[in-house]
């Protein structure tokens, strides 16, 4: 933000607590996504019934300039995924020019999934790294069977379930859905959490440091990933008492790791075999916020814009 804007703000305020002028919020989308995640269009409303100015540009959108925004919230850039430097880049210079909500470190830190092994005293699904074959080897056989995913990747692109440390796929470049991108090492090795397939897998969304909503997903047949383009199915549920401590607790060791709040994440949970809930991801770039199955989710975000700007 230019020292111009901060100047031109200092006007009379709006109930809401923001200048009366209109307020440009750049929604961070992909050419696959030109519209905005799922559910966009009642974000688009809930902002404009704010009087916010608001609007869906794409990352890599060479046109767009990022340094005439009071803010940019990263939504549905799905397809950074197979040029994630290229992401990290774009995300450090726009933090450099505007107010990016949660920011490039923690887009940096998230990237890779090897995160999951450095939440402190924070319960998560058990986590080993694996960087070449005889790693990935020996993860599997630590587990008998195991899940191995690509410690950069989205969508559950090349996840592999495996109970054979000789299983030919292992090392292999997967890529088992089109519209994701191949998924290449290094790889994380975890044990498969059996309760996926009958309780599933939790998601609470966190925002302001505060819980707020939470879904539950379940995978069709037989797999185990929980994502709709592999079958999976997703329900809005009330907000359970375990699941949103966890998820407060999870994001607010990530504030403590990096040096700073976040503003905003999703936090997916499993059950392991002993009761224990814990965290079987942190999403904290780019997290979908289901307004197909959670429209409330609209006016928390909307809050949290309103609180960000404010602040600026």
């Amino acid at each position: 933000m230019t020292r111009g804007r901060r100047e031109n703000r200092q006007q009379p305020r709006n109930p809401h607590g923001l200048s009366s002028a209109p307020v440009t919020v750049l929604l961070v989308t992909s050419s696959n996504w030109p519209t905005g995640e799922p559910g966009a269009d009642v974000l688009d409303r809930t902002l404009a019934g704010r009087g916010l100015e608001a609007r869906w540009v794409c990352w890599d959108d060479a046109s767009v300039d990022w340094a005439a925004a009071d803010l940019v919230a990263v939504r549905s850039p799905w397809d950074y995924m197979g040029r994630p430097e290229e992401f990290l880049a774009w995300a450090r210079e726009v933090d450099r020019t505007a107010p990016l909500l949660n920011g490039a470190d923690v887009f940096t830190w998230n990237l890779d999934k090897i995160y999951l092994t450095g939440l402190g005293d924070v319960p998560v699904v058990p986590t080993r790294d694996a960087v070449d074959l005889a790693q990935l080897r020996a993860g599997v056989a630590e587990f008998g069977t195991a899940v191995v995913k690509p410690r950069v990747g989205a969508g559950g692109a090349g996840v592999l379930v495996v109970d054979d440390p000789e299983d030919p796929r292992l090392g292999q470049e997967i890529q088992d859905h089109p519209e994701l991108p191949a998924a290449r090492g290094p790889w994380i090795v975890q044990p498969l959490v059996e309760s996926v397939r009958s309780e599933g897998e939790t998601s609470v969304f966190v925002l302001g440091g505060r819980a707020i909503s939470q879904v539950d997903k379940l995978p069709g047949g037989d797999e185990v990933r929980v994502h709709e383009h592999f079958g999976g199915a997703s329900a809005a549920v009330p907000l359970r008492e375990e699941a949103a401590g966890l998820a407060v607790r999870a994001m607010a060791a990530v504030g403590d790791l990096l040096g700073h709040p976040l503003d905003y994440g999703r936090v997916d949970a499993m059950r392991l075999a002993d009761g224990t809930l814990v965290v079987s991801e942190l999403e904290v770039t780019e997290p979908g916020l289901y307004l197909d199955v959670l429209p409330d989710n609209a006016d928390a975000f909307t809050d949290l814009v309103e609180a960000r700007l404010a602040r600026s």
